[in-house]
């Protein structure tokens, strides 16, 4: 078996930074010594940073985790580390130092030496996967190394989540932060489908791929994710070499055949994993969890069709039946995060009738694709995934 399928996974209860810390060190320490980190290298660290929310609403990688992390890095013998992430809405300063500090970054890079970056430029980089992306736009510190920038070694931490649109944020999920803010509405207005996003997702994966992956499992969110689901505590830690094989191990985790996953059906069907993994630690713990899946999850049939059947079948099957995104009109405070984040712009906001001076969103119904952004993106939760009639069960 190819080592670079081993998967570790351990137990750990809280988020105690002398625990987080033993243990990330004992998990790294199961998989294959990588010898390129080292006083020379340049790392960046890519947590999931969602959006600006405290590390206790459990949307965003735990700090702990992130600090524990480079703490091993740094008894390798790496001196050049970066935090870098390109979370929803804009990609300006102001916004990611609101984030860093929100998320608890700002502390983590104080008490470790890492960099923040603050870098907004990016590169036009030749897509290396085989499906229709010709290229991506990348934040610079997950560039390829170039003198002083970009990097040669990328470690994706990962936040375990459920996901309304790609039932299953993980490994290869977390790597669409790689692409600059407001981009990456324009890449699910490019693929509104489901089955071509998760394509380009893997895409990207492929081209911006990481050298390690760590899973904060120790509280997840399951349900209506990656933004508005509920907690649930597992307690666990996963590493992995491979992305694709870290999501084919959370999907036994959660309880998720892997034709639920899009991004995991389509990286299987592209060689670039199967579900021979080699669970190492204590293998017993990757047990089904039954996360609950997000109200949308049912929208999608097609995974046993024949492939060429797949794309017409998911646009019928979409029209028909596929929930909505549904605005709450009395929990929306009219910030606007949902319109700036609409990848076809069908997000309004107009005078609401319960107060002078108040606006509220609309969704303009005949224009949505159903991407979820959103949900995604609203701060306060006032957005919720309706289902039609005829998926309710």
């Amino acid at each position: 078996m190819d080592k670079r399928d081993t998967v570790a996974v351990l137990p750990c209860p809280q988020y105690e930074r002398a625990a987080v810390g033993e243990t990330v060190e004992r998990l790294l320490g199961l998989l294959p010594r990588d010898g390129r980190l080292g006083p020379h290298s340049r790392v960046t660290v890519k947590p999931n940073l969602l959006m600006k929310r405290a590390p206790d609403a459990y949307t965003t990688t735990h700090p702990e985790v992130v600090y524990a992390v480079i703490c091993w890095l740094k008894q390798q013998g790496v001196r050049h580390i970066t935090i870098a992430d390109s979370p929803g809405g804009p990609y300006t300063k102001q916004a990611l130092m609101a984030i860093y500090r929100a998320s608890g970054m700002e502390r983590v890079a104080a008490e470790t030496g890492a960099v923040l970056n603050l870098d907004l430029g990016s590169r036009e980089i030749k897509s290396a996967g085989s499906g229709p992306v010709g290229s991506f736009t990348v934040i610079e510190p997950l560039c390829p190394r170039e003198k002083d920038s970009g990097c040669d070694y990328i470690v994706d931490i990962c936040k375990l989540k459920t996901h309304c649109m790609t039932t299953l944020s993980g490994a290869v999920k977390n790597m669409f932060g790689s692409i600059p803010g407001l981009l990456k509405p324009r890449m699910h207005y490019r693929y509104p489908q489901v089955e071509d996003f998760a394509g380009m997702l893997v895409d990207l994966c492929q081209t911006v791929t990481p050298h390690l992956v760590v899973v904060d499992a120790i509280e997840t969110m399951e349900g209506d994710g990656p933004s508005s689901g509920d907690k649930r505590q597992l307690g666990l830690l996963l590493a992995g070499v491979s992305p694709f094989a870290v999501d084919v191990a959370l999907c036994r985790l959660a309880g998720f055949a892997p034709e639920q996953v899009p991004t995991v059906r389509l990286a299987a069907a592209r060689g670039l994993c199967g579900d021979d993994i080699e669970v190492v630690g204590q293998p017993q713990l990757l047990c089904d969890r039954q996360l609950k899946l997000p109200r949308s999850a049912s929208v999608d049939f097609t995974g046993r069709l024949p492939g060429f059947l797949r794309p017409m079948a998911g646009k019928v099957l979409t029209a028909l039946f596929a929930p909505r995104p549904r605005i709450d009109v009395r929990r929306c405070i009219g910030c606007g995060k949902c319109a700036e984040s609409c990848p076809p712009q069908t997000i309004r906001l107009v005078p609401s009738s319960r107060g002078r001076g108040k606006e509220v969103a609309v969704i303009g119904r005949k224009d949505c694709i159903r991407c979820y952004c959103c949900h995604e993106m609203c701060p306060v939760s006032a957005i919720s995934v309706s289902k039609n009639l005829l998926t309710r069960h």
